[in-house]
């Protein structure tokens, strides 16, 4: 008997499922491998993952706003963009860290590695919303600095257990690993300029 592929899709309980049989010459029964995927998109928990870090960011400008402007009187490094630029940038990567949590908190990997996932992903939330505190209210530049590196450490663990889950939710947290070393970059030049 030829090797052979048998892919046949149908949908149960309005879910899809994919099941692969897979014929093997000296194989008396055809191994069958049950993939499911879930294209229903869970609208409210979606919005909910999404509003999380907008609330936490929000929450962390709304306490530094006051203060903020110092930013525009601080000796700056190379490639330091306007003020005006950080909300902006700062809102869309917490869209797509909402959109990232989303797709680990659905997916049907074992509960226990999205949950450790998502704990990672708490933590950096927390690094994220104390650093602007840190940075703008206290004017701990060099302690900011240490901060915003080990918050470093942790979005880049959230990244690689968020891509082993779902790697859409790894690439969806790759411009916020990009920006947060761009931040670290910022904070160590503001820090020695300084001093």
């Amino acid at each position: 008997m030829p090797n052979s592929w048998v892919i046949k899709l149908y949908g149960k309980n309005k879910t899809p499922a994919c099941f692969i049989s897979l014929s093997i010459r000296g194989v008396s029964k055809p191994r069958q491998l049950k993939v499911v995927m879930n294209m229903k998109i869970k609208w409210r928990s979606l919005l909910c993952s999404i509003a999380i870090p907008l609330v936490i960011g929000g929450l962390a400008a709304l306490l530094t706003k006051d203060n903020m402007i110092m930013f525009d009187y601080l000796k700056k490094p190379p490639l330091a963009p306007p003020r005006w630029l950080f909300p902006v940038a700062w809102t869309i990567l917490y869209v797509l860290m909402g959109a990232a949590a989303y797709l680990v908190a659905v997916s049907h990997k074992p509960k226990t590695q999205r949950c450790r996932a998502l704990l990672l992903y708490s933590v950096q939330l927390v690094f994220n919303f104390f650093w602007p505190i840190i940075f703008f209210n206290g004017e701990k530049f060099l302690f900011a600095f240490i901060w915003l590196l080990i918050m470093l450490l942790f979005v880049l663990g959230t990244t690689l257990s968020f891509w082993r889950i779902d790697k859409r939710a790894g690439v969806f947290l790759l411009p916020y690993v990009l920006w947060t070393a761009f931040a670290v970059y910022l904070n160590y030049g503001i820090y020695t300029l300084n001093m």
